[in-house]
């Protein structure tokens, strides 16, 4: 398969890049040098690769920060996708895209609608997951209108080693790590008490794989682990491997305008069309996260 890769240079898009490799696809990422919302430079890429699949990863992705870049959010996210699937379709009719979106669509739920399945409503909740419903609107209407070969890909949390310590639990282990050279007995984090389905990364991208060899066009796919950890059972288990002295205290400033208290996916859909289960135990995933975590604080 020869495949390429928008947003190439980031967390997701590093290990998509080592996974596509391992299988064999002839695979170009690109990034910041390719600007997703400008038609020129997505002709020039696409007829300089000419893939047969298309992983849309570029977009803005941190919750906290699209409260405050909301137009951004949507430039980026809303009209970089539409841009992508309307060259491909001029350049590369055959193609197949799948698109990246997010579980953060549904929005605010209750425990009796878990697990989350792929017909349960969307409904938004901050300025980013809005953003990734109107990708997707733009996805089916590229299906649909325009006969685009595209499948939707609605991961749920993901985590792993290389991910950016603006994110939770890399943020923890930096902080952890950070209290054992400086000495301090206390951390500051924000809201523990929210419960979240984590995935480890290297599962979710065997996942995009798939859903490109065998995700039926039109559809919406959850990648989820189909269970629910508290970011509090996380963050405890952190301190005991890493700095057991150590108090964990909320600091106002880490918390969000409005925030969603709990998710859990099924993956029973993507399961029966691709075969995929996630096969990386969440403990080991943290394992990971920790070892990275410490090559990268020595390497500075």
């Amino acid at each position: 398969m020869k495949a390429l890769v928008t947003g190439a240079n980031g967390f997701v898009g590093r290990h998509l890049l080592a996974h596509l490799g391992e299988c064999g696809d002839d695979v170009v990422g690109v990034d910041h040098e390719c600007d997703v919302t400008d038609d020129a430079s997505m002709y020039e890429v696409l007829r300089r690769t000419l893939p047969n699949a298309i992983y849309h990863l570029a977009a803005l992705t941190h919750v906290g920060t699209s409260w405050s870049q909301q137009v951004e959010f949507t430039r980026v996210n809303v009209l970089g996708t539409r841009n992508v699937l309307q060259c491909a379709r001029e350049v590369v009719p055959d193609a197949v895209v799948v698109v990246i979106s997010s579980a953060n669509v549904y929005g605010v739920v209750r425990p009796e609608d878990l697990p989350l399945v792929e017909t349960f409503r969307v409904a938004p909740s901050d300025p980013y997951a809005s953003s990734k419903v109107g990708a997707e609107l733009v996805a089916l209407d590229a299906v649909r209108d325009r006969g685009s070969r595209v499948v939707i890909a609605r991961p749920f949390n993901h985590i792993g080693p290389g991910q950016s310590d603006t994110f939770v639990v890399p943020a923890i282990v930096n902080r952890l790590l950070e209290s054992l050279e400086n000495g301090a007995d206390e951390i500051v984090v924000g809201d523990l008490t929210t419960r979240r389905d984590f995935c480890d990364v290297r599962d979710v991208v065997r996942a995009y794989r798939l859903l490109a060899e065998r995700g039926v066009s039109g559809d919406v796919y959850n990648i989820a682990s189909g269970h629910d950890v508290s970011l509090q059972d996380i963050a405890n288990q952190l301190v005991a491997d890493i700095a057991p002295h150590v108090r964990l205290v909320k600091d106002k400033e880490l918390l969000r305008p409005a925030e969603i208290q709990v998710l859990c996916g099924s993956y029973e859909k993507l399961r029966a069309q691709t075969g995929w289960e996630p096969t990386i135990p969440l403990r080991q995933s943290l394992r990971d996260v920790v070892a990275d975590m410490r090559l990268r604080r020595s390497a500075r």
